[in-house]
């Protein structure tokens, strides 16, 4: 096993990266993703950085990782797979499950992997939260205080939690825990589209309305090029914001009393 440090293990992970979304439309990819990641050695948190970013890659590119693994690669790996390969596995066909909203599946996978398995990879806790978080379930909250006891607000493993606070419309205290967690990412998100997403969402939830603006204009303006789907979720959001305002001011103006 090679044990790169510093820069050198940094690019080495990003080259990993790069090479799997520029192979996603065949069928390989997820083989040598995990191959690469073995011959890294790499930790659960490379993991999750590289896997969470490879599997939306392969599922905007219609080749997700549900189509070429299956749900043995996540609860029962081949024999001789080694741990780095089972846990790329997992966190690839976990994510590819979370992308799609599929929160039930995850819970259901993730009960048939060894506790043993799972307490080594609080990434993997991270997505257990997100299905129970998603289907509003507020045991996912005592999940999620678990993970970030033991996941030192590793940024990929933040934004997992937020998804599924931010699903779970019904999850208590929802707005303001989706503001501390993006309070706990590097610089409290500032420079995180998505973070300033949940961020508006919340904000909006709370009828802080003028911070809503201004964090999903934030988001609006961090975005990348290319990134459609995204940005029609933030000219939504930003159009929710305007109208829960409107309705607010409406109220106000209807509660005021008539002059006589």
């Amino acid at each position: 096993m090679t044990r790169t440090v510093g820069s050198e293990r940094t690019a080495a992970m990003a080259r990993a990266a790069s090479i799997a979304i520029e192979t996603v439309t065949g069928t390989q990819w997820p083989v040598r993703l995990a191959e690469d990641l073995r011959d890294l050695d790499a930790t659960w948190q490379e993991s999750a950085e590289v896997c969470a970013d490879v599997a939306w890659q392969a599922r905007a590119a219609g080749n997700s990782a549900l189509v070429l693994l299956a749900p043995g690669d996540v609860t029962g790996p081949g024999p001789g797979s080694g741990p780095v390969v089972s846990r790329t596995y997992r966190h690839l066909y976990l994510s590819a499950l979370r992308y799609d909203f599929r929160c039930r599946s995850i819970e259901s996978l993730q009960n048939q992997v060894p506790l043993s398995v799972l307490n080594a990879d609080p990434y993997s806790w991270a997505l257990y939260a997100f299905a129970r978080l998603g289907q509003s379930r507020s045991d996912g909250l005592a999940v999620m205080e678990q993970v970030l006891a033991t996941a030192a607000d590793h940024p990929k493993t933040l934004h997992v939690l937020l998804h599924g606070v931010w699903l779970g419309g019904l999850v208590p205290g929802r707005a303001d825990t989706l503001l501390a967690l993006v309070d706990r990412l590097p610089d409290g998100g500032d420079g995180d589209p998505i973070a300033q997403f949940r961020k508006a969402s919340a904000l909006r939830a709370l009828g802080r309305y003028p911070q809503a603006h201004a964090a999903v204009e934030r988001a609006l303006e961090r975005l990348p090029p290319g990134h459609l789907a995204v940005h029609a979720d933030l000219v939504r959001e930003h159009t929710l914001i305007t109208a829960s305002y409107d309705l607010a001011q409406l109220a106000h103006q209807r509660r005021k009393p008539n002059p006589q």
